[in-house]
């Protein structure tokens, strides 16, 4: 069976097993089918998938929404892990849920956004996240708080290769019902300024037109989104690197650290717009590797590669695929 997947790359699955519920992935795990080698994937948009996969691929169909606590200022909801992100985002708008609108039109669904821990514009899904649960493939389940999951800059416990064996099933989130925005992170204030209102609709749908006007749409043309992670580097580095480049923008982490932004990079190096075979950087934002049509996975790895050779040899830097290669 064909592997769904963002880059629209022709691969195919030995085995693609979906379940409905934590009962059926049981099902699935006691009556033996899922058989090394196995993958868990979300909607197939943070994978990169270099030939067909010659095991398991498991994907789960959980798409409930409950919510479990509930005071004046916050609610707390239990999430199947099998919805699409950008819905669950739009039903926390729709009910005046504050908290995931940022992170509107990021694609996937909310099992792998706790395994990634995606972000944008100031805000990181684990800011939100109070748990995950998961079933591991003896079938043994367990609930992660959110300060046993490692989080970090796209990264968690869920990341690691003995996790490989762990499924995501529901992730709980805790938002606000008080009115609060983050709004100081790149052209936010200056679209508000457009609208007549501010509320959380009309910034999920900045958010919206932003990303729309940076990312191509995966479905007209195959991409998977942030392709490279922003390297974050010593404060020494930035410094020296600043003296030759003081145009070059920068985001503060800290006393010691600056986080760079990877697509700044790659653009003066060149690569925006161009082309390396049927893979090219997309002319809008050089952060995002598209498949302009026939693209294999080697061909996204190759321009992959000679992206970052560019980047390292201009300033010194090696930045790192947020895309996980399969």
């Amino acid at each position: 069976m064909k592997i769904p997947n963002t880059f629209g790359l022709d691969v195919e699955a030995a085995v693609f097993l979906e379940y409905n519920s934590v009962e059926e992935l049981e099902e699935l795990i006691a009556a033996g089918r899922i058989t090394s080698p196995y993958l868990h994937i979300g909607g197939g948009s943070n994978l990169l998938f270099t030939d067909d996969y010659k095991g398991v691929i498991l994907h789960s169909h959980i798409n409930n929404i409950e919510i479990v606590a509930e005071d004046e200022e916050t609610i707390s909801v239990r999430v199947g892990a099998g919805i699409i992100w950008d819905d669950f985002v739009a039903y926390c708008v729709e009910h005046g849920w504050y908290g995931a609108e940022n992170l509107s039109l990021i694609p996937g669904e909310v099992g792998a956004s706790a395994v990634q821990n995606i972000g944008a514009y100031g805000v990181e899904v684990k800011d939100l996240i109070s748990s995950v649960e998961t079933v591991n493939i003896q079938g043994v389940k367990r609930v992660y708080r959110v300060d046993e999951c490692d989080y970090s800059y796209r990264n968690s416990i869920f990341k690691r290769p003995e996790m490989k064996q762990v499924f995501v099933t529901h992730v709980s989130f805790r938002l606000s019902k008080k009115e609060h925005y983050i709004l100081d992170y790149g052209t936010i204030r200056q679209e508000l300024e457009k609208c007549p209102v501010v509320d959380l609709k009309t910034l999920r749908q900045v958010i919206i037109r932003i990303r729309e006007s940076k990312l191509p749409d995966p479905k007209v043309l195959g991409n998977a989104g942030s392709f490279f992670m922003n390297p974050v580097v010593p404060r020494r580095v930035f410094e020296t690197l600043r003296e030759q480049y003081p145009l070059m923008p920068f985001y503060e982490l800290g006393a010691d650290r600056v986080k760079i932004p990877a697509g700044w990079m790659i653009d003066q190096c060149g690569w925006k717009g161009k082309s390396l075979g049927p893979a090219a950087v997309h002319d809008k934002q050089a952060l995002v590797l598209v498949n302009r049509g026939g693209a294999k996975g080697a061909d996204i790895v190759a321009l992959s590669d000679a992206v970052r050779a560019s980047v390292r040899e201009k300033f010194g830097i090696d930045i790192h695929p947020e895309v996980n290669f399969i």
